[in-house]
């Protein structure tokens, strides 16, 4: 809720709403029965009003209940979990309005059936403990949810990033100097910027940035490639530009405070990827490269290279313009993280636009596929190389295939940890017309899995564990058609 006069008036609705349901009651009952008009008694019952002291005992009266029963914050047990959800984190921080909800609807569709609503969410709750889904990571998950809705593209931040560049005279593309963005930063907007051992204070190398308010004092970890220092400085400018003041001051490990900061800190980086990646030219350069008959991974890594020296910054941009700008709706993007010394892949960041794709994460420790071609890359790839490559990736549990598109680097910037970035796109009438070199011998088709533990592909020679949840679900179809054949016998 936005402050404690809302919280007041919301549950001083749900109250009358009950008193009124115990009675059987209709809006037009009561408003008979008080001489309030109707649509009063409904915007009083969305938290919208609150009445006066006399509209109050004109209520209590009707309803013959207390003054007391209706003005007191205190539920009864029926409403009970109402209390901590409406005075929750999420009511108070996620605005529902970006996904079109009216907070009062949503109130009301609880209050209707309080026991069922609250039975559900308990059980997300509880969820949520055993995957340990903390608030971190809930955020997130509203924030991809959110940047999923809109096909990751944002036509408002397209346009200001446009602005900027005109009003600035600024060359975008991979030369841009930071020093160029650097000079704005102080001279238009009074930053001031210093180059930093962070190690003398104990932090850790994923500190690039550090942003003091109070001095507007950004402080820039002396270890920050070329194209590091750009973005951040790009993202910066980002906050002052689209004047988003809630905002995280660390960058990449992000110490935040509410769901807003995590948002204005995506905004402020769309917009840094929209500036140092034109929409225009990528959307030609790609073209281009979909009409070839062959797939050239050389072709890809040279489109990469004329726009940035960052694949992942390439990668992430073409989500935003591949669904709104040339009609790919149905894809993928998976950024994966192999540790130095270890075997284990994490996904770092995912987003899948149009609907939840086959490839996703999976927070319960089990073995990515090792068939994916991003994953190979990884297993592949020697220091200080980059590696692309393309494979046809066919789900046969869901009878579906993408074609996947896969860059690797050695993280520049971590202890020798190596990440991969693939593109995925779904394979339809559609996306085979627009991609010409789909049907390129060079390009494999292989069977893959999400995970070992869930893949029915047989006597895979890089699986990394048994198919433990493939065979719980065949234990339970047998046992199903057992019991239906008991059933048979005995029906006869």
């Amino acid at each position: 809720m936005n402050s404690e006069s809302d919280f007041i008036k919301t549950v001083f609705g749900l109250k009358l709403k009950q008193q009124r349901q115990k009675k059987n009651w209709s809006l037009q009952d009561l408003a008979v029965k008080t001489g309030l008009s109707k649509s009063y008694l409904n915007e009083i019952e969305n938290g919208k009003k609150y009445p006066k002291h006399d509209k109050i005992i004109q209520l209590s009266d009707a309803l013959n209940c207390t003054f007391d029963d209706l003005v007191s914050t205190k539920l009864d047990k029926s409403l009970a979990p109402f209390n901590e959800i409406l005075q929750s984190d999420f009511f108070k921080e996620v605005p529902l309005e970006l996904f079109g909800i009216n907070k009062n609807n949503l109130i009301s569709i609880i209050s209707d059936a309080p026991k069922k609503v609250t039975a559900f969410i308990n059980a997300l709750i509880e969820i949520s403990q055993n995957y340990n889904l903390g608030k971190e990571r809930f955020y997130f998950a509203v924030l991809r949810s959110f940047q999923e809705l809109y096909d990751n593209y944002f036509p408002e931040i397209e346009e200001k990033v446009n602005l900027f560049i005109q009003e600035n005279q600024v060359q975008t593309g991979k030369d841009l100097n930071p020093d160029v963005l650097e000079n704005i930063l102080v001279g238009k907007f009074h930053y001031t910027i210093r180059s930093e051992d962070f190690e003398q204070y104990g932090t850790a190398d994923n500190l690039r940035s550090l942003f003091i308010p109070e001095k507007k004092l950004v402080l820039l970890n002396k270890k920050l490639e070329k194209d590091q220092r750009t973005f951040i400085l790009a993202k910066e400018i980002g906050f002052n530009v689209l004047e988003l003041k809630n905002r995280p001051n660390t960058y990449s490990w992000l110490d935040f405070g509410s769901f807003e900061e995590i948002l204005n800190n995506f905004y402020a980086s769309y917009f840094a990827g929209a500036l140092l990646i034109s929409k225009e030219p990528v959307i030609e350069r790609t073209s281009e490269l979909f009409q070839h008959n062959t797939w050239e991974p050389t072709l890809f890594e040279n489109l990469i290279n004329s726009f940035t020296h960052s694949p992942e910054t390439f990668y992430y941009r073409l989500t935003n313009l591949l669904s709104s700008e040339m009609g790919i709706k149905d894809l993928f993007y998976l950024c994966l993280v192999k540790k130095k010394g270890s075997d284990k892949i994490q996904i770092l960041k995912e987003l899948h636009l149009n609907h939840q794709q086959a490839p996703h994460a999976n927070a319960m420790n089990e073995h990515y596929c090792r068939r994916w071609i991003a994953v190979k890359n990884l297993h592949h790839l020697k220091d200080n190389e980059i590696l692309t490559d393309a494979q046809i990736s066919h789900y046969k549990d869901q009878g579906i295939s993408y074609l996947v598109i896969s860059t690797s680097q050695r993280n520049p910037f971590s202890d020798g940890s190596n990440r991969s970035y693939c593109l995925g796109i779904l394979l339809n009438s559609q996306t085979i017309k627009k991609i010409s070199f789909i049907k390129s011998p060079s390009l494999k088709t292989i069977n893959v899995g999400v995970t070992c533990e869930s893949c029915s592909i047989p006597d895979c020679e890089v699986r990394q564990a048994p198919p433990v949840r493939l065979e719980k679900e065949h234990f339970n179809l047998s046992m199903k058609s057992s019991i239906e054949k008991i059933r048979k016998d005995f029906d006869r």
